[in-house]
């Protein structure tokens, strides 16, 4: 027999990474069991400071991400990672599985403490999660998944996200700092400027500094900084986005980078922006629910009698187009239609 959510969630709060697990497959799921998970959890979590990092495809993103969790489980600290990947084709899942970019094997912080009990207490959790074709490569189970683990105690949690291109600026809705991940050699910095990234950037790593052109890089970004509307924001709020040089594969600088999401995480609570980030983060996770349960009803309406004869009239010149999606429009909303 399953056991029931609170007992796994109660053991997951003990440090049992098993039924976190089994909870996190709860999540990826959906449906009545993660709705029940969400309002169980939902008081507890609040508190994590919560990471994205994004970058174009070949940027290091994971290796950097790897490296960072590392440190930080030997300094002490409780990571976790959610590591958004494309989903695949045939059976949705996370074509990565369970992340072999991250090393989680022997080198890493559990195997390198000599206090088995202690680093496995500390071991970062990495979990991998199928984009499932939602937009900007952000699943809707994510959000939740991050709760799930705040709830739990991890912190901080690292969202990695696809990096697909101009969409990767949804990160900033799922994160307090905004990390975005630059290397020389692929144009970074013009496709940055191009995606909006400039724009919600709360840090940049440039990695791979060890290689030519890294300072070609922080320079163009510099520039950028000094020509976008960031400079109105550093006038107004006292911030201005860092630019951190790394090279996450011999691990240098990924120190720097965590510093400087600690100090961009007390900026946050310096100036009572924190709280406001994580209300805009439920305010766009109610939005994309409620977004998601429209759509859902939206192509059972398409299925039903009277959306199939709605849809035969507009093909047939009975009905345009646009009174066609109002009819329906006021059927699913249970809006009675304007008299003509």
């Amino acid at each position: 027999m399953t056991a029931n959510i609170s007992d796994l969630y109660a053991q997951a709060r003990k440090g049992e990474r098993r039924p976190l697990g089994r909870l996190l497959s709860i999540v990826e799921r959906g449906g009545p069991d993660a709705d029940e998970l969400s309002a169980l959890i939902h008081a507890d979590a609040g508190s994590a400071h919560i990471i994205g990092v994004t970058g174009s495809p070949g940027s290091g993103k994971s290796t950097l991400v790897g490296q960072l969790v590392s440190d930080l489980a030997a300094s002490g600290n409780k990571p976790a990672v959610l590591a958004v990947d494309p989903s695949s084709p045939l059976t949705g899942g996370a074509i990565l599985g369970d992340r072999v970019r991250i090393d989680r094997e022997p080198g890493g912080a559990a195997a390198r403490s000599a206090d088995r009990t202690t680093a496995q207490k500390h071991a970062p959790f990495v979990r991998s999660m199928a984009t499932r074709g939602h937009s900007g490569g952000l699943a809707l189970a994510v959000p939740l998944a991050v709760r799930l683990f705040d709830a739990v105690g991890y912190d901080p949690v690292i969202i990695e996200t696809v990096g697909v291109g101009q969409v990767e600026v949804d990160v900033v809705s799922a994160a307090d700092t905004a990390v975005v991940v630059m290397t020389p050699g692929m144009g970074d910095s013009v496709q940055a400027n191009k995606a909006g990234l400039l724009e919600v950037a709360d840090l940049f790593v440039v990695n791979k500094a060890d290689r030519p052109g890294a300072e070609d890089v922080r320079r163009d970004l510099d520039l950028m900084l000094d020509l976008s509307h960031m400079t109105g924001q550093e006038s107004s709020t006292g911030y201005r986005p860092p630019i951190v040089m790394a090279s996450a594969l011999h691990g240098d600088g990924t120190s720097n980078v965590w510093q400087a999401a600690v100090a961009h995480r007390g900026h946050l609570d310096a100036t009572e922006q924190r709280v406001s980030r994580r209300n805009y983060r439920l305010q766009t996770e109610i939005r994309a629910r409620v977004e998601h349960g429209l759509l859902l009803a939206a192509d059972a309406l398409f299925e039903s009698a009277h959306g199939r004869t709605v849809i035969s009239r507009t093909e047939h010149a009975d009905l345009a187009p646009n009174d066609a999606s109002q009819e329906l429009l006021n059927l699913l909303l249970n809006q009675p239609e304007e008299s003509p």
